[in-house]
């Protein structure tokens, strides 16, 4: 009996290998990918200005680290005792001016240096609805919880958005000629827009990205919105809040991504690479024990082992764990 659809996933041209970088930008979603990626130690940032859920709010930071844009008090506004970027997640905020246009220019000097080496770049789309200031018509990717009363919120289109994506590739092939572009539509629902306006957003998106990939050689789009909504589809899959999907499922779509995206020869490492850095976090209760010290032996050979087989990779903060120091 098949419990589960069958969905066949090209495999990517040139897949991502040890010593690539990518640069992720896009939703929660997106996140939890990077952190995935980390794990297993490719050379990824993810989402360096803060969870981004539309197209607009993507391609405005795009340019920004494109240009090297920099961020001023006059950019801020003060809203409950701290100052907040329309631009930026909260992470960003202060109760100092100064401290945060710091902050967003580090972070936007930092994106803009990885992007220029990047060999990747994943863009994951969320929503295709846009929050604008009623006063400024301004777009924001942050709402930082003033009013709702304050926006209005409108459903960019199919060609919206790929008129807006089009002249930021054009931009970004100009940037980085070397750079691959890898699609993928968030499969968390946005069950605040309800069900039925989720799926009217969702459907631009996966509209507008397709006309994108259809036209273009160097971009590819990876099926992560139809791994969780169209083969897992049970909400055993998601969590307590029916939006999100869980651990689990997110696991099945990062094996999916590693079985397209990632080549054979980086693939056959990253078991014993995870193993190493779920080690490395490890704390022990009796540090002094000769069980611990095997322990740690054991791993720090595993760290030299990998260390010949992936050169690329800094190992120093493992070694130094490892080493007992």
């Amino acid at each position: 009996m098949k419990l589960l659809a069958d969905i066949r996933i090209a495999p990517h041209e040139s897949p991502l290998a040890y010593g690539d970088k990518m640069l992720l930008l896009g939703s929660c979603f997106t996140s939890n990918i990077g952190q995935l990626l980390a794990q297993h130690k490719f050379a990824v940032l993810h989402n360096p200005s803060g969870i981004l859920f539309d197209p607009l709010s993507v391609s405005r930071h795009l340019h920004d680290y494109m240009t090297g844009r920099t961020y001023t008090e006059k950019d801020l506004f003060a809203h409950g005792e701290l100052f907040h970027s329309w631009q930026h997640h909260s992470d960003f905020s202060s109760m100092h001016a100064a401290d945060v246009a710091a902050k967003i220019s580090e972070a936007t000097n930092r994106a803009r240096d990885f992007l220029r080496e990047a060999r990747f770049l994943v863009i994951t789309l969320g929503t295709a609805f846009s929050y604008r200031l009623k006063n400024t018509g301004q777009a924001v990717a942050n709402c930082h919880k003033v009013p709702a009363t304050e926006f209005h919120k409108h459903l960019c289109d199919a060609g919206e958005i790929t008129n807006l994506l089009d002249e930021v590739l054009a931009a970004l092939k100009a940037f980085n000629p070397a750079l691959q572009v890898i699609f993928t539509i968030s499969p968390v629902r946005h069950l605040r827009d309800g069900m039925i306006e989720n799926n009217r957003s969702k459907a631009q998106l996966i509209e507008a990205v397709h006309r994108l990939c259809e036209k273009q050689d160097h971009l590819y789009y990876f099926p992560a919105y139809e791994l969780v909504i169209d083969v897992l589809r049970d909400y055993r899959w998601f969590d307590i809040d029916l939006a999100h999907p869980n651990y689990a499922a997110t696991e099945f779509v990062f094996e999916k991504f590693c079985e397209a995206c990632i080549s054979a020869g980086s693939r056959r490492f990253m078991e014993d690479v995870k193993q190493v850095t779920i080690a490395r976090r490890h704390r022990p209760q009796f540090p002094e024990t000769a069980a611990h010290r095997q322990f740690l032996e054991k791993n720090r050979e595993k760290v030299l082992a990998l260390s010949m087989s992936l050169p690329g990779i800094d190992w120093s903060d493992e070694m130094t764990y490892f080493s007992g120091k």
